[in-house]
């Protein structure tokens, strides 16, 4: 196993805290339901924004996402608009993608100023080493996922899915990507202990390369869990039913369920 890529040290001020969270997935199941999820999203996001010296965005923020040379996805711009306040009043946020938002390009960097990572990512924060990211594709198993990864991460697919104009393109993408969502719904809901697939990569990676924390999205499913003696793998869980997030105050990263506490 290759050391993973390593961010510059985030020093962490007295009174600030690091959030992260994952999975909104905007745009689903419709629209009325996004929006409400979105106002909520921005209302978490005036709270974070209170004391946070960083906020990294784990990945599946959108239920899919291209970006045209000259188009992007209709609707979420109270998000966007939410972020650009947040990283024009100086606010570092980080977007991770996901396997519905793999598609970013160079939108958010340029007209948000947010970096876009497309793998995980390790970065002492504070007094801890953390391992970030969305999570997909990680660890053993998910063998037909991970060669459609590969396809779609592909130039030449997104060459050709560019070719289609956006009406067509994007219609057909979010049929997609909800049926892909509504087939796997169950599974995201079990824990399965030891057979974990992103915890198993959590502890190949700890025998070699220590992290006090695994950061990630993906499995939709809040979890804090050891990794060994030290170490803990938490998942961020999602916004349409947990609305959890994690938040490190530079002694320990805590889940927390945002409007139920």
């Amino acid at each position: 196993m290759t050391r993973p890529p390593q961010l510059p040290d985030l020093a962490l001020p007295p009174g600030r805290r690091v959030y992260f969270a994952s999975d909104f997935h905007l745009g689903a199941p419709d629209a009325a339901r996004s929006l409400e999820r979105e106002r909520r999203i921005v209302r978490w996001l005036d709270l974070a924004a209170q004391d946070a010296a960083a906020i990294y965005l784990l990945g599946d923020i959108f239920d899919f996402w291209f970006e045209y040379r000259h188009a992007i996805p209709r609707g979420f711009i109270r998000l966007q608009g939410k972020l650009a306040e947040l990283t024009d009043a100086g606010l570092p946020v980080t977007f991770f993608t996901g396997n519905h938002d793999m598609w970013m390009f160079d939108y958010f960097t340029k007209e948000l100023n947010i970096p876009v990572l497309r793998n995980p990512v390790s970065q002492r924060i504070g007094g801890h080493m953390f391992h970030i990211g969305h999570g997909d594709g990680l660890g053993p198993g998910d063998h037909t996922y991970k060669v459609l990864k590969r396809v779609f991460a592909s130039p030449v697919a997104q060459w050709l899915f560019a070719r289609l104009h956006p009406n067509l393109g994007i219609g057909i993408a979010n049929r997609w990507s909800r049926h892909s969502r509504l087939q796997n719904g169950a599974a995201d809901e079990q824990y399965f202990g030891e057979e974990e697939w992103l915890l198993t990569y959590c502890r190949q990676v700890q025998q070699q390369f220590p992290h006090e924390y695994y950061v990630f999205g993906h499995r939709h499913l809040p979890l804090d869990v050891e990794v060994a003696p030290g170490s803990r793998y938490v998942n961020l869980g999602e916004w349409v039913n947990y609305c959890s997030y994690g938040v490190y105050d530079g002694t320990q990263l805590a889940l927390r369920h945002f409007e139920q506490e």
